[in-house]
């Protein structure tokens, strides 16, 4: 038997079919770095439009975890296609380097009571250290960014850039300093931003307590009576008995109706609607003797339970209907409403009772409970309410609660001194700042578009921003307080500006270290130099002040605003609105022009991922099992505004998928064996019909591609690639090529034609994938054929692909309609041969009948109809004609029916036709094939 296999086209390619990725990922970073990538796009990119995605900086503390890769991956992959789409698109790594869980740790390691200043250099080191670790996982996801220029908000010009927007925000009005309750942590000993909080659930003791009445004779006006009857108490419900020693008024609803019930022993005064509630509660029977609205009760004074002084009525709208009795016991130093009822009624800060210190423990000479933990004080307080008779019911309930974010205790509201930025208060000029934040909210673009709601109601409701916290490691307030009057130097801003001048050379040691007379002279001994420092939500949301124009300029022609910010959901009260509220604040405006926002990761069930659980993905091991790719593609094809589900059997799946590409890439590369573009490339108009196709396809969906990168929507690029490898390429076009590819001459049209449509088709392909993709992507550009710079990521999208002519004959619903009659001849073909009626395709010979207007369509490939549906005969005839036995199809109008082949088999092609052994030179194959190694060779028309 002769062998054939020498006169045959083979596909040959060393891009190898085992990726390898743990391996090879590295080597391909290896050579990013040594030819310097990132900075040849930013050369390559000066003169283009600008893309800034300002990165929100990960906080310098721990190795990264699956949300952090899912980030990066994500940033990773739109500043790629930004670049691919024509933008000059830098991306500048950042990291959050002051704040408490970095002092907390060099505390734990090296024990409290150091000196302050060696506590900020150990925290400094601690976090440098910390940085290096999270650069190089960060790397190694394949991120293209500065990574040899990071911003980091530690860095001296970092430091001084943040005290100048603190400035700008001094000079503008927007701070201010007020005793007000703020989120309060024992264990960290200071106040905590909104972000630093957490809800946990907690057992509480919730307690209904009675307050005698004082004015008697009011009370009885205010229910319409001459006088009361018996001694009468008005009842509140509390759930932190802790509270009571410090309460100084009580609370009711103007609108709502209060009942005055006979209990027997006493009158009750309870929100009319839970009368029966709270009697049931009491296990006491009772009848309302008359009602009263809430209003008709403002400032009748009721005694407080245990302590000589008077509880005052004030109205307040915020009390509910709810669980309780209506009736709200006002704390003012403990709670956000009761300190702005009070303050409305009058009281000032003095009047103010605080008697819980900073570390949950009440002062010495509070009377009962001087010196106690607040939290064990509970039951003595509780005991003491029932000792005086003010004690209804006493039940311990489980609750939402709210706890410091790091060491996971509850925390209190607690009023102190502290330095706000106001979002209510009167600017030097213009609206106030929540004016100015919720119309930036409008004119920013949001994906997905909840976010907008989500973040406008959190700044319609917030509080004023306390910006000072009582830390070490922490970029400092910069301010003197005149020792008189407790006001603001004059020069403040100035001053201000001195001082940044300084920790720009030295840090913020610079100010620590400062004696007050090197700046105030003589008057140093008016002023004290406050020690507080910044909320470190300020450092971060200061960044497109201290980083976009200060250590890494933005360059933007439309001003100083980041085109996009994206980070997780939690942002929206974090990140997201911090730089909002400074933006806002500085300009007037909110610093970026659109907010992505990403969710949480989770396990396959929707778990959090938890050590405890043991479903913790760590992405370090994912890289050395599977690799970056993997992962990438991962993040690509997960719908990233909702919870993203991770596991070794999702990422196996996105294994699975990433092969089918890979494996269509490698198809590709190895039947562009022997192609040259300089010389082989055919032009459009005449390549073969379904060639032609094939490129528009790709065109469409290159098309498709970029605006679903343009809108960020990496699901559908995920998908639609994957589809269009398995579909359009795999089970249909790829699938007919081979028998043209393979046995046609080397140098014929209808080779060439065909490997210029995958030369074209490789060539959008690397790039469509390169966004997510990225090692893959470099790697097989690598062995694309023709002349190449250095990295896919140095290009634009493919702009070789050409359209169909609109005129064309077999046009691209003609292809649809092909493609249709092809997947019905298949899912035959695969029935034929599991009932063993043929072997492979190319032994069935099929007879296609169909309605008059899809036999005028098939009709026009002639002959070639049996290479698109790769059978070794296929015959077209009239539906009308199909016998019994015919096979109905999903398809309108089309039967089939599929015979084996009598014919000998071709030893070169493996078509079973009727003129194999017909050239005695050649016994054994059929005539095309002879003609295509001795002859002028096969002409193909179409397929």
């Amino acid at each position: 038997m002769t062998d054939y296999k020498a006169t045959l086209n083979l596909p040959d390619t060393q891009f190898p079919m085992k990726a390898g990725l743990p391996q090879r990922e590295p080597q391909i970073l290896q050579r990013w770095n040594d030819i310097g990538l990132y900075q040849k796009l930013r050369a390559q990119g000066e003169g283009r439009p600008k893309f800034v995605l300002h990165d929100g900086p990960p906080y310098a503390n721990g190795s990264i975890h699956i949300g952090h890769a899912v980030n990066k991956i994500l940033k990773d992959i739109i500043t790629r296609s930004k670049t691919l789409a024509g933008y000059d698109a830098p991306y500048v790594p950042g990291w959050d380097c002051h704040g408490l869980p970095i002092e907390h740790k060099v505390e734990t390691t090296f024990g409290k009571n150091q000196p302050s200043d060696l506590t900020r250099e150990r925290c400094r080191t601690y976090a440098g250290e910390q940085i290096e670790g999270q650069k190089a996982d960060f790397i190694r996801l394949g991120v293209l960014g500065d990574w040899d220029n990071p911003y980091k908000t530690m860095n001296f010009a970092n430091e001084a850039g943040e005290i100048r927007a603190l400035a700008e925000m001094v000079k503008k009005g927007f701070v201010f300093k007020g005793l007000k309750p703020v989120n309060w942590c024992f264990d960290c000993g200071s106040a905590l931003a909104e972000a630093e909080v957490e809800y946990q659930d907690k057992k509480s003791d919730a307690i209904d307590v009675a307050f005698a009445v004082e004015d008697a004779d009011k009370l009885a006006t205010a229910f319409g009576l001459p006088s009361l009857p018996k001694p009468a108490s008005i009842v509140i419900w509390t759930t932190t008995p802790w509270t009571i020693p410090a309460n100084q008024a009580l609370n009711v609803h103007p609108e709502f109706t209060y009942a005055l019930v006979d209990t027997g022993e006493r009158l009750l005064i309870l929100a009319e609607e839970l009368v029966e509630s709270c009697l049931a509660r009491y296990e006491l029977q009772g009848e309302v003797i008359a009602t009263a609205q809430g209003a008709a009760l403002d400032l009748i004074r009721f005694r407080h339970p245990f302590y000589e002084r008077f509880s005052p009525v004030y109205l307040a709208e915020y009390v509910e209907l709810g669980s309780g009795t209506g009736v709200v016991h006002s704390a003012p130093a403990y709670g956000e409403d009761d300190f702005r009822t009070c303050k409305q009624y009058g009281m000032s800060n003095d009047d103010i009772l605080n008697p819980v210190q900073s570390n949950g423990v009440y002062v010495a000479d509070l009377p009962l409970f001087g010196g106690q933990f607040i939290w064990k004080a509970n039951p003595a307080i509780v005991a003491k309410l029932e000792e005086v008779g003010a004690l209804l019911k006493h039940d311990p309930i489980q609750h939402s609660y709210m706890h410091c974010w790091r060491h996971k205790t509850p925390l209190i509201y607690r009023a102190t001194a502290q330095w706000f930025v106001g979002m209510d208060k009167q600017p030097n000029e213009g609206p106030t700042l929540r004016e100015r934040a919720l119309a930036a909210i409008d004119q920013t673009k949001f994906v997905p578009a909840w976010g907008q709601a989500r973040l406008h109601s959190m700044i319609a409701g917030r509080p004023d921003w306390c910006i000072s916290r009582q830390r070490n490691w922490g970029v400092p307030i910069p301010f003197f307080l005149n020792k008189a009057t407790g006001e603001l130097h004059p020069r403040t801003a100035e001053l201000m500006e001195e001082v940044a001048k300084r920790v720009e050379q030295e840090g913020i040691e610079a100010w620590f270290k400062l004696d007050a007379a090197e700046l105030l002279g003589d008057e140093a001994a008016q002023y004290d130099k406050i020690s507080d420092t910044l909320d470190v939500w300020f450092d971060s949301g200061t960044t497109h002040w201290h980083v976009l124009r200060g250590s890494h300029p933005l360059g933007h022609t439309s001003g100083p605003r980041a085109d996009l910010y994206l980070e997780g959901s939690d942002q929206h009260r974090g990140w997201f609105h911090s730089s909002l509220l400074t933006g806002s604040a500085i300009d007037g405006h909110a610093p970026y022009k659109e907010l992505l926002t990403h969710g949480f990761v989770v396990d396959e069930n929707g778990r959090k991922m938890s050590k405890s659980l043991g479903n913790v993905v760590a992405p370090q091991e994912v890289n050395d099992t599977l690799g970056a790719d993997i992962m990438r593609l991962w993040v690509s094809s997960t719908d990233y505004s909702g919870e993203m589900a991770v596991s070794k059997v999702i990422l196996q799946r996105s294994a699975d998928s990433y092969r089918r590409i890979r494996n269509t890439a490698r198809f590709l590369l190895s039947n562009l064996n022997g192609f040259d573009p300089a010389q082989h490339l055919v032009a459009a108009e005449d390549m073969l019909a379904l060639d032609r196709w094939a490129v528009d396809r790709a065109l469409l969906l290159q098309r498709e591609l970029e605006e679903a990168y343009e809108s960020y929507r990496f699901w559908n690029v995920y998908q639609k690639v994957h589809n269009f490898c398995v579909q359009e390429l795999g089970g249909f076009y790829l699938d007919i090529i081979k028998d043209r590819q393979y046995t046609t001459q080397a140098n014929s049209l209808a080779r060439r034609s065909c490997q210029t449509a995958l030369y074209h088709i490789a060539e959008a392909l690397v790039r469509w994938i390169a966004p997510v993709l990225a090692f893959t992507a470099d790697e097989l550009w690598e062995y694309l054929p023709g002349e190449r710079n250095e990295s896919v990521m140095l290009n634009g999208w493919y702009q070789g692909l050409s359209e169909l002519p609109a005129d064309a004959e077999l046009d691209r619903a003609f292809w649809d309609r092909v493609m249709a009659v092809k997947a019905a001849v298949n899912k035959e073909l695969e029935n034929q041969r599991a009932a063993k009626a043929i072997g492979g395709n190319l032994q069935a010979e099929v007879t296609v009948f169909a309605e008059d207007a899809l036999i005028a369509d098939l009709n026009k490939l002639g002959n070639e109809l049996r290479f698109v549906l790769i059978t070794s005969t296929a015959t077209l005839a009239p539906l009308a004609s199909a016998p019994a036995d015919a096979v109905e199809t999903e398809v309108s109008g089309l039967k089939l029916k599929v015979v084996k082949s009598s014919h000998a088999k071709c030893a070169r092609c493996w078509h079973h036709r009727e003129d194999v052994g017909v050239n005695p030179a050649h016994p054994e194959i059929c005539g095309r094939c002879v003609d295509n190694i001795e002859g002028e060779g096969e002409v193909r028309h179409y397929a």
